[in-house]
C-alpha cells in the first residue's frame, strides 16, 4: 500500500486511513483507488456539513449579508475563511485541481458503490473560534499576520511539493514549528482535531471503514483510536465542540481602557483645572480618531466613511458595546453598497490585494478592521500621553 494509506486493527474492527493533501490530484486518485478497492462498508470524510454544502454550491456567496456578520461579531471568521479559501485556491489552480476536491472524490465513490459516508470533521466556525477565543493578544496578532500573509502569498507548489508534504519527516517538522510559532492554534486546528477525527471515526460500527483525511492528522488520529479502544479515553467529544468559557478579566478587558481614560482626564481636572482637562480630551480624541480615520483611508475608504471614522472614534472608544469599526463599515456600504457580482467574484477576488480592495464585500470587511485597529492603538499611544498630563 502507499506510504499515505494505513490500515489500523482494533480488535475485528479495520480502519483505513487515507492521508491526503487537500490541493494533490494524486490524494484524489488515492481516496477513490482505496475506496474501490477496499469495498468498506462505510467512509468517513474529513468535512463538515457546512463546508460540504459551500464545496457543493459555486454560488454561496450571494447570500452573504456582509454588515450581518460583522454585527454579529463574525468579521474575523469570515476573514479566516476567505483567506483560507483563496490560498487553497490559488495553490490549486497551479496544479489544476480545486481545494477540497478529494473529499468530494471520495464521497462520490462512496456513493456510486452504495456505501453510507459520514462527514467526521468539526464545524468550522467553532474551530476557528476556538483558537480565536484561546489565544492571547500577541497569538492573535501573529494569527492574523499569518492569514493576511497567506491570503496574498504568491508561494507555488508543485505535485512533488505536496507529496513530500505528505511525509512523515516533512509534516512532523511543520507541526513542530506551528507549535512554537502559534501554540495555541496548533492545539485547536491539530491536536483537538485529531481527538475528534479519531472519536468520530471510532463511534461509527461498522467493521470495515475507510476515513479520509488530511496527511498531518494520520499519526494523531492513530494515537486516540488505539486509546479510545483500550478504553483509556471516552468517546465524547462535548468539551471541545463549544467556545472556552471567559473569565471575569476577559468579559471586563472591554471596560478597562475606558475607564482609564476617563479617571485619567478626572485626575487632569482635579490637579491641573479645567483647561488642562480640555486640552487632555482634545489629544486625546485626535490621536484616537486620525488613526481610525487614518485605517480608513488606507482602506481607500468614501470620504464621508473617513470623516466618521474620525468623528465616531472616540464616542465608540467609551462605550465597548459600540465598534468603530462597524460604524465605518456601515457607512460605507451605503456608500457603496456590494451587488451581486461582487458576491460571485468573491472566491476568485480574494486571492490579491487589488481584488480584496476592488471587491465590495471585502472591501467593506477591510474597513472594519483597519478603522478598528486604528482607533485601537490610537488609544494605547494616548494612554501614558494622558498619563504624563494627568501626573506630571
Amino acid at each position: 500500500m502507499p506510504q499515505t494509506v494505513r490500515t489500523i486493527q482494533l480488535g475485528e474492527r479495520t480502519i483505513i486511513l487515507v492521508g491526503t493533501a487537500h490541493i494533490s490530484k494524486e490524494s484524489i486518485e488515492e481516496a477513490k483507488e482505496t475506496i474501490r478497492r477496499e469495498q468498506p462498508q462505510r467512509v468517513c470524510v474529513e468535512i463538515d456539513m457546512g463546508r460540504y454544502q459551500s464545496i457543493r454550491q459555486d454560488s454561496r456567496w450571494q447570500d452573504l449579508d456582509i454588515i450581518k456578520v460583522l454585527k454579529e461579531g463574525k468579521g474575523f471568521l469570515l476573514l479566516a475563511n476567505l483567506a483560507l479559501a483563496g490560498f487553497q485556491k490559488r495553490l490549486g489552480a497551479n496544479l489544476g485541481t480545486k481545494p477540497g476536491e478529494e473529499m468530494l472524490a471520495a464521497i462520490q465513490t462512496a456513493e456510486e458503490l452504495g456505501v453510507p459516508w459520514s462527514p467526521i470533521d468539526r464545524d468550522v466556525q467553532i474551530t476557528l473560534k476556538r483558537a480565536w477565543a484561546k489565544s492571547n493578544l500577541w497569538n492573535k496578532s501573529k494569527l492574523l499576520a499569518s492569514l493576511i500573509e497567506s491570503a496574498f502569498s504568491r508561494e507555488k507548489l508543485s505535485e512533488d511539493d505536496l507529496e513530500k508534504l505528505k511525509e512523515g519527516t516533512e509534516l512532523e517538522q511543520m507541526m513542530n514549528e506551528m507549535a512554537k510559532f502559534l501554540p495555541s492554534v496548533k492545539e485547536v486546528l491539530i491536536d483537538e482535531r485529531d481527538r475528534y477525527l479519531a472519536t468520530k471515526i471510532f463511534l461509527c460500527t461498522e467493521q470495515n471503514i475507510v476515513a479520509v483525511v488530511g496527511a498531518g492528522h494520520m499519526n494523531g488520529i492513530e494515537l486516540w483510536l488505539e486509546k479510545l479502544a483500550r478504553g483509556e479515553a471516552a468517546a465524547d467529544v462535548s468539551d471541545i465542540e463549544s467556545l472556552p468559557k471567559s473569565g471575569w478579566f476577559a468579559k471586563s478587558a472591554g471596560w478597562l481602557i475606558p475607564l482609564l481614560i476617563v479617571a485619567l482626564i478626572v485626575i487632569g481636572f482635579f490637579r491641573s483645572g479645567t483647561q488642562a482637562s480640555l486640552a487632555m480630551i482634545l489629544r486625546w480624541v485626535l490621536l484616537n480618531g486620525s488613526l481610525s480615520a487614518l485605517g480608513a483611508t488606507l482602506c481607500l475608504a468614501h470620504p464621508v466613511t473617513i470623516l466618521a471614522s474620525f468623528a465616531l472614534a472616540p464616542l465608540a472608544t467609551l462605550n465597548p458595546l459600540l465598534a468603530i469599526g462597524l460604524f465605518s463599515a456601515i457607512i460605507e456600504a451605503y456608500f457603496r453598497k456590494p451587488t451581486v457580482r461582487d458576491a460571485e467574484t468573491l472566491a476568485d477576488d480574494v486571492m490579491s490585494i487589488k481584488g480584496f480592495y476592488k471587491n465590495r464585500i471585502t472591501h467593506i470587511l477591510l474597513v472594519f478592521f483597519l478603522s478598528s485597529i486604528g482607533g485601537m492603538i490610537g488609544n494605547f499611544i494616548a494612554l501614558p500621553v494622558l498619563a504624563s498630563r494627568a501626573i506630571g
